[in-house]
């Protein structure tokens, strides 16, 4: 695979989130709360996909529906509605999540190639065996029972230029390493696929950085139709700031992950009314320089030692009070 950046093969991480919205007639309707044995939540929720480039974080337009009720949408089919949107030929990388044969199928119909990790029943049912560490086993895959009863069309369909490659993974938390079992349609050799499947967790702060920094982990319309201009219009800005770290990472010479998304906004923010209210078009182009020069400062520190990983915790139980008599 050739890694110099006009030659990469496109490629993109996708992933699914959730969103919360206010509780309204309307909303509460087309996106039902979520509801468990002590009745039902408040909020609205829906699921949204999303998509990011591997290697500028441009983001396409996402798809979205009801995570619960009689409408409910699974990520997998969000990822079929989406990915004609996808530029052509791009790889599509996802999670154990998305390693089914619907999603697999449907990539290589619109011709796209996928890797996409496996569950170990899954990968161990395509292996036909105990999976071991460094097989590249060419494989058939046919849809199992689940699969047809969900995707009828799918019955007589199979998949048969994929190779479930499998590597050991070393934790970066120092735990024992584990077998990454992944199916992938490309010819590259293993190395190379695990190598292209390490960036996939990309996904995880562009969507980090679209939930906290640009507050859509909680939407404020409430009406369908505005919570998807709201949805829209985030996006939009979500890839205004990555075209102008792309501009300039290619000034710079250096790659669009290495700048600070959100010095980067802030710094569109702090030039952007003077740049619109501007009349005189060499004045504005000297602007817009300047924001450049100072977006090329946000490039985040090269850190020499690998920052240490902090296992897991769970929050302490809320403190129960006594009742208050009166």
């Amino acid at each position: 695979m050739a890694q110099a950046r006009g030659e990469r093969r496109p490629a993109f991480s996708l992933d699914g989130s959730t969103v919360r919205m206010p509780h309204t007639d309307e909303l509460v309707e087309a996106y039902p709360p979520t509801r468990n044995q002590h009745g039902e939540a408040h909020w609205s929720i829906l699921r949204m996909l999303v998509a990011s480039d591997l290697y500028t974080g441009l983001a396409m337009r996402s798809e979205w529906g009801p995570m619960n009720g009689s409408q409910a949408v699974s990520e997998q089919r969000l990822l079929e509605r989406a990915i004609d949107r996808l530029p052509g030929g791009a790889v599509v990388l996802g999670d154990s999540n998305f390693g089914v044969f619907s999603v697999a199928y449907t990539a290589v119909q619109q011709g796209h190639p996928v890797v996409l990790r496996l569950t170990k029943a899954r990968a161990q049912r395509l292996a036909g065996g105990v999976l071991r560490d460094g097989i590249d086993q060419r494989s058939v895959w046919r849809p199992s029972r689940d699969d047809r009863r969900s995707h009828p069309e799918l019955s007589a369909q199979v998949l048969r230029r994929g190779a479930a490659d499998r590597g050991q993974v070393q934790r970066s938390n120092g735990k024992a390493a584990f077998l990454l079992a992944v199916f992938t349609t490309l010819t590259d050799p293993p190395e190379e696929i695990f190598k292209l499947y390490e960036h996939r967790w990309r996904i995880e702060t562009d969507l980090r950085t679209l939930k906290i920094t640009l507050r859509m982990d909680e939407l404020t319309c409430t009406t369908p139709p505005m919570v998807a201009k709201e949805l829209n219009v985030s996006l939009l800005a979500y890839n205004l700031v990555r075209a102008v770290i792309y501009l300039a990472a290619e000034k710079a010479g250096v790659e669009p992950r290495s700048f600070s998304f959100t010095r980067v906004r802030n710094v569109i923010q702090a030039f952007t009314p003077r740049i619109t209210a501007c009349r005189d078009p060499r004045r504005a182009q000297k602007l817009i320089e300047d924001m450049l020069y100072y977006v090329g400062q946000a490039q985040l520190p090269k850190r020499r030692n690998k920052r240490p990983s902090y296992p897991r915790a769970k929050w302490p139980e809320p403190k129960s009070y006594p009742s208050r008599h009166g």
